[in-house]
């Protein structure tokens, strides 16, 4: 984890462009956000927004073409791919969509997979089964689980490294709705209660809500943000969210 003192993800002026053929797309367009300590960060858009790139980036999976990213204080940039995958691996927990669970491991064998050169391992594991109420599932296959339990697995596995911080990918687009709620209700207390960093990509109001602040994304840029003021309600996510871009629309 970072020291107080320095944001566990800094990004300042961030560009990208694709190259297709003999034409490009500009993916992103002078991109800044800071995370804090003990914060979630939502970042919304529709598809083509930016958002996906952006994470990309985050991530260390992409090279951007100007600007930095900077996990716990380290420019991403700096790093070698041999360094960079280390520094990855230790710094940056990512949670997806599709739970991309080992079908032959068992649970806990899943979550000890990033981690299995970490000291006192045995202790996190322990500690992680217990924190998101999975110890009695700790044996089974992932076939075995339900959704919700196979997201929270892999919440474990994002954090058994004890990362700087924490990316979720539409973390609840493959749940229904009341079990999508309880994972939004997970990430939240991590943050609340253990002082998390965490980034939550979506489109989807119902999971922003719990965010702390809204990052709105379009053609590349961090058109706005707004703060949810704790209000859990969807709807006014949404409206805040369409206001943003509306006013884009208007200059």
């Amino acid at each position: 984890m970072p020291s107080n003192n320095t944001p566990p993800l800094q990004i300042d002026q961030v560009h990208k462009t694709f190259r297709q053929g003999n034409s490009s797309v500009r993916a992103l367009d002078g991109v800044d956000l800071t995370v804090q300590s003990g914060e979630l960060v939502a970042i919304m858009g529709a598809s083509g927004s930016g958002k996906s790139t952006l994470l990309h980036a985050m991530a260390g999976l992409i090279q951007v073409d100007a600007g930095q990213v900077s996990i716990a204080g380290q420019d991403l940039s700096q790093l070698n791919d041999v360094a960079l995958t280390k520094f990855r691996r230790k710094n940056l927990g990512i949670v997806f969509q599709a739970y991309n669970l080992i079908p032959a491991l068992t649970a806990e064998e899943n979550i000890r997979l990033p981690a299995n050169e970490a000291t006192n391992l045995d202790d996190r594991v322990e500690r992680l089964l217990d924190r998101l109420g999975m110890s009695e599932r700790r044996s089974h296959r992932p076939m075995a689980l339900s959704g919700s339990e196979q997201q929270r697995i892999a919440i474990a596995r994002a954090l058994i490294c004890d990362p700087a911080i924490l990316l979720a990918v539409e973390p609840t687009g493959s749940l229904d709705s009341a079990t999508g709620t309880t994972i939004c209700r997970l990430l939240r207390s991590l943050v609340d209660e253990e002082q998390r960093s965490i980034v939550v990509v979506t489109h989807e109001p119902h999971v922003a809500m719990w965010a702390d602040r809204v990052v709105v994304m379009k053609d590349g840029t961090d058109l706005a943000e707004f703060k949810t003021d704790r209000i859990r309600d969807p709807q006014t996510v949404a409206n805040r969210y369409q206001e943003a871009l509306g006013a884009e629309a208007v200059h």
